[in-house]
């Protein structure tokens, strides 16, 4: 909506068509007829209208046997507001939507006025550019209805370790806040130390790295060690490496590395 926006501030009316209420789509179809990606846009967008239309005209129940009796079947199911947007929303999965901007913007005095956002000779240029990662990303998955309460994916969780990772890297190793762990009844601080640095390169081990491959991970996972003691929350991860998959689970308090007094 907001690119949408964008694409019709001062739009020309030769540019946006004088009998047409769709004037993204006519934008879109006039940058087609000189821009090969833009026509490409304007095929897909029209089959998938298609489609659309098809299947409001068909009776209730044919859908659901059509669909089960071809397994090939790759009708997109549109919600009102992905058919709204449909022009854009089509450019921006197929990952062209900057290009076609960026064209736009280079031929900015066909299509819109002088005072216009995508004629201005910064703010053009910036919405093209702003527009490069959105379509870099792989549009597959949707929001379920209860995505706000969900655990975190494995990725996440690794995307999340590599950004403070970053920050970590900055300062020398010795900087590094230590887990705070006490080991009960130890002969020294050698051992201590020892044990501080194997159960910190164990947390580090959690994560994805050269060795092991991270397939799986969910945060929140109850153990309960004995039957006396309450359940304790923690990660569950499964990993790979070249000869076996190890299942691992580690408190919460030690992944964050405060344990403290805690046995």
């Amino acid at each position: 909506g907001v690119v949408e926006a964008c694409l019709l501030h001062m739009l020309k009316r030769r540019a946006a068509g004088f009998l047409r209420t769709d004037k993204v789509a006519a934008l879109f179809t006039k940058v087609g007829k000189t821009y090969a990606i833009a026509a490409d846009i304007c095929k897909e967008v029209q089959e998938l209208q298609q489609q659309v239309e098809s299947r409001k005209n068909q009776p209730n129940g044919q859908e659901p046997l059509k669909r089960q009796g071809s397994t090939t079947s790759k009708t997109p199911v549109l919600t009102p507001q992905a058919i709204k947007h449909i022009w854009v929303r089509t450019a921006l999965i197929e990952k062209v939507l900057d290009k076609i901007v960026q064209y736009i913007v280079d031929n900015c005095s066909k299509y819109y006025e002088k005072e216009a956002l995508l004629a201005d000779p910064v703010c053009g240029p910036i919405l093209a550019s702003l527009l490069v990662g959105p379509c870099a990303l792989e549009y597959t998955k949707l929001k379920t209805a209860d995505h706000y309460w969900t655990d975190p994916s494995a990725d996440e969780l690794v995307q999340r370790h590599r950004i403070h990772g970053v920050h970590g890297r900055q300062d020398s190793p010795s900087k590094r806040p230590a887990l705070g762990i006490r080991k009960r009844h130890s002969s020294g601080s050698m051992s201590e130390d020892r044990f501080a640095a194997s159960a910190r390169e164990y947390v580090e081990s959690l994560h994805q790295n050269s060795r092991t491959h991270l397939l799986y991970g969910k945060n929140n996972v109850l153990v309960q060690p004995k039957d006396d003691l309450e359940a304790i929350p923690g990660y569950l991860s499964l990993h790979q490496s070249a000869d076996s998959l190890t299942l691992k689970w580690t408190p919460n308090q030690l992944m964050n590395g405060t344990l403290g007094d805690s046995e």
